[in-house]
């Protein structure tokens, strides 16, 4: 399994990247461009974020983080549509193409992560300390769920196509709900009741207390985020499971 695993992240990363830098140079700079955008609309608008007086700060806890889990998420419920050829080998099995996406995907995301905030935080000349234990914490959380929403929908998506087409609709809205350009802690209490059940908030708010010392989130629950990416995961491992020699077939 392991020697499968790495020679589908090689391909993947010849197919999604490209064989020279310019394809890693992009997925550094479009996560760039999005937190300059929030920042440069933000600031003409606001006097500070919501913490701190940082705006590309602010928003790169947040963005980030919720950028990490919508492609993690996309890529792995494509798992099986990406690797199809390779599928009809014996040696090769559905975990070994989930494995593949999940670990490239996941390790892309938190080496620009780190380049982003480091660049922010040399550019701005920020002082520390950060919470390195929690912004760990965060992105394992984040990468669970990720993993777990998007195993659950590689099923669903090949099963039943038009349910692609639902789940981009349904999670339209989730870029506004999930923290990104607001605090949680700011909201009304009647919607701060129907917010923490999107496990997302739990996640960018974990983020942020990594870098915002005086940060307390007392709302965040990482059990339940760790239950609800388990019962996604769990799931669609069973649906594979029972139904993916099916699903090669269509």
């Amino acid at each position: 399994m392991p020697r499968t695993v790495v020679a589908l992240m090689l391909r993947e990363m010849a197919t999604s990247y490209g064989r020279s830098a310019g394809g890693y140079v992009w997925a550094v700079l479009e996560p760039v461009l999005g937190v300059a955008l929030l920042s440069v609309l933000f600031s003409m608008a606001l006097r500070s974020p919501g913490l701190g007086s940082n705006f590309p700060l602010f928003y790169a806890t947040g963005y980030l983080p919720f950028a990490m889990f919508t492609d993690l998420a996309n890529k792995t419920a494509a798992s099986i549509r990406f690797s199809r050829p390779f599928l009809a080998y014996p040696s090769v099995t559905f975990l070994d193409a989930l494995l593949a996406r999940v670990v490239l995907n996941a390790l892309t995301h938190v080496a620009v992560i780190a380049i982003v905030i480091g660049g922010i935080f040399l550019a701005y000349q920020l002082p520390g300390p950060v919470d390195m234990a929690g912004v760990f914490e965060a992105l394992l959380l984040v990468a669970l769920l990720g993993t777990g929403v998007g195993t659950l929908n590689c099923y669903l998506m090949n099963a039943f196509p038009v349910w692609e087409r639902i789940w981009h609709i349904l999670t339209r809205p989730l870029f506004l709900i999930s923290g990104v350009i607001f605090l949680y802690d700011m909201m009304p209490v009647r919607a701060q009741d129907l917010l923490w059940y999107n496990p997302l908030i739990h996640c960018t708010g974990l983020m942020r207390r990594g870098f915002y010392a005086t940060y307390e989130a007392s709302y965040i629950s990482q059990a339940y985020v760790v239950a609800i990416a388990l019962v996604f995961l769990l799931a669609g491992l069973a649906l594979l499971e029972r139904n993916h020699q099916k699903l090669l077939e269509r």
